[in-house]
């Protein structure tokens, strides 16, 4: 259903970021284009018009607003904190301090801040994490515990020791049964998302606002009898790529591996919510029938409810009965937006 004007403007009124990427405020008086969420002045409402993305806007002669910066993707991290996470990621031993923070012209708390809003830690525990990620996977791979602790910048044995067992459970030599899940922070222009991957492909792609998040963590966890630790993967490059392609039309299908632990009946169910086409939806009761299984309508549901692969695989496309939006985990809104983009390519 469209949004009337009414309903944008109150939107725009109450700066609420839930209408993000849904629409911008277009202000004929000033040339400028806006997010609904700008704590700019508001406009009266004849000098406005709306516009479904900022390409219509460009279109329509309008520049960005300074305040909001609608070109930048919601939540989107700064290049200066993109650069610092590169470097870490190349050589996870590096050990930035507040001096070298401050010879970058960062200022240290502000960057703590940062993370812990973002991440929920502060920027030192997410380079901990980072080495102990690294350190974890070169023991897995066969490297002495001594090692890896010295090359990872640890001072010394039972300092590493004990941030691994605090991180892990048991310590580094005990550790071969374990496993390890990556994690990373995704910006899309839908909001920012987290990606877990394992060896064998993607095993998480959810919204960060997403309800029961924090249980799907822990159920991934207990699934994979693995730890989920801030890190890189080698699936997240495709991931990520493949994900900006698809939010700018480019892409209908994607390649990067998925990896799904669950019941077979789960299985059978995600499978077929991947072979709903692109620009297309299916009721719950079509999906039931596709699988062969019309007397499951409710197991059927439950089981695109427990996806924790959102857009790859494509619980958005699954609607009511009646063309309706039933529930969708990162939001109605999103939901919309994401069948129109593909119904735009289609």
């Amino acid at each position: 259903m469209e949004l009337s004007f009414e309903q944008m403007y109150q939107a725009i009124i109450d700066k609420d970021v839930n209408y993000e990427g849904i629409f911008f405020t277009a202000v004929k008086t000033t040339g400028i284009f806006c997010r609904p969420s700008c704590t700019a002045r508001k406009p009266k409402p004849e000098n406005i018009e709306f516009f479904k993305s900022t390409k219509e806007c460009i279109l329509h002669g309008y520049r960005a607003c300074k305040v909001c910066h609608p070109l930048e993707m919601l939540s989107e991290t700064p290049l200066y904190i993109k650069e610092i996470i590169a470097e870490l990621t190349a050589d996870p031993s590096i050990k930035f301090k507040d001096y070298d923070l401050r010879q970058r012209r960062i200022e240290p708390n502000q960057l703590r801040r940062w993370f812990i809003k973002n991440h929920g830690m502060t920027f030192h525990a997410y380079q901990r994490m980072f080495r102990i990620n690294s350190a974890f996977k070169k023991i897995q791979n066969g490297a002495s515990v001594t090692d890896v602790a010295f090359n990872s910048g640890f001072e010394s044995l039972s300092g590493f020791g004990d941030s691994f067992k605090h991180i892990f459970g048991v310590s580094p030599k005990n550790s071969k049964e374990q496993r390890m899940i990556d994690l990373k922070r995704i910006e899309t222009p839908l909001g920012t998302m987290y990606a877990c991957a394992v060896p064998e492909g993607v095993c998480l792609l959810e919204f960060t606002d997403r309800k029961m998040l924090e249980t799907e963590f822990k159920n991934l966890a207990k699934a994979l009898n693995g730890t989920i630790v801030q890190g890189d993967n080698p699936h997240f490059p495709l991931l990520e790529k493949e994900l900006q392609a698809y939010f700018e039309g480019r892409l209908k299908e994607f390649t990067v591996p998925l990896f799904t632990p669950g019941s077979d009946f789960q299985n059978v169910v995600w499978r077929a919510l991947r072979e709903i086409p692109y620009g297309q939806t299916r009721s719950y009761k079509q999906q039931a029938l596709h699988i062969g299984k019309p007397e499951a309508l409710r197991a059927v549901a439950n089981a695109n409810g427990m996806n924790r692969i959102s857009i790859l695989v494509p619980c958005h496309r699954v609607v009511g009965a009646d063309g309706s939006l039933s529930g969708y985990g990162g939001g109605i809104w999103r939901k919309k937006w994401l069948l129109e983009l593909e119904k735009q390519q289609h």
